[in-house]
């Protein structure tokens, strides 16, 4: 079956946030870290939900934690975040031509809305899923299986697209095509290693991959 739905993640892969990501772990790890980690060690930060992620640096205070790295992440965020190149004349273009759009990410959605008002993203998508709308968070298949819901959509015609384990992993377990974005931060041989039906070298690739 043809693929007539696209989900995409959004941070690392429509977006650019990684950079604002990093800096607002680094500040919240500055204030509370008891240690001091490397830019490497962030990187493994990225992706899943905040307090999985904050819960290694200190798992009595995450709540503390929290609110320090939001806080943070909000007031710089508008000097931080872009689209990257190509994503938002895709985006566009396969909304002009038929296909069912979503998103689905482990971010709150008034993060989501931020970065999709300064990027020019708003108002292209059918659906968004946020952590605000699901029990479990990627890699479990709930949030790729609300967006289709919603989109009234199956996953035999359905296209997740990401930058991270997390969103690969989830889209297989939820039964969709998987797409890998080479630009993510972490390396596109960690996605590799997932074998996702695609691999992305530019966003406007998806315009071949859907016919055209």
């Amino acid at each position: 079956m043809s693929i007539r739905t696209i989900l995409f993640d959004l941070d690392g892969t429509l977006i650019d946030t990684n950079e604002l990501i990093i800096a607002s772990f680094m500040h919240t790890i500055e204030q509370h870290g008891g240690r001091s980690y490397s830019r490497q060690e962030v990187l493994d930060f990225i992706g899943p939900p905040l307090k999985e992620s904050l819960s290694k640096i200190d798992p009595d205070r995450v709540d503390e934690l929290i609110e320090v790295y939001r806080k943070h992440n909000i007031e710089h965020h508008n000097a931080y975040v872009k689209a990257y190149e190509g994503v938002v004349e895709t985006v566009q273009l396969l909304k002009e031509r038929g296909f069912k759009l979503g998103i689905v990410t482990t971010k709150l959605r008034n993060t989501v809305e931020l970065g999709l008002n300064i990027t020019g993203l708003d108002g292209l998508f059918d659906t968004i899923i946020t952590l605000d709308d699901v029990t479990n968070a990627k890699p479990h298949p709930e949030p790729v299986a609300k967006a289709l819901q919603a989109l009234d959509s199956c996953a035999s015609e359905a296209l997740m697209v990401g930058d991270n384990t997390h969103d690969i992993e989830g889209g297989k377990n939820a039964g969709t095509k998987t797409a890998g974005v080479a630009w993510t931060v972490k390396g596109r041989e960690v996605l590799e290693q997932l074998h996702p039906d695609y691999m992305l070298m530019q966003m406007n690739d998806l315009l071949e991959i859907t016919g055209g």
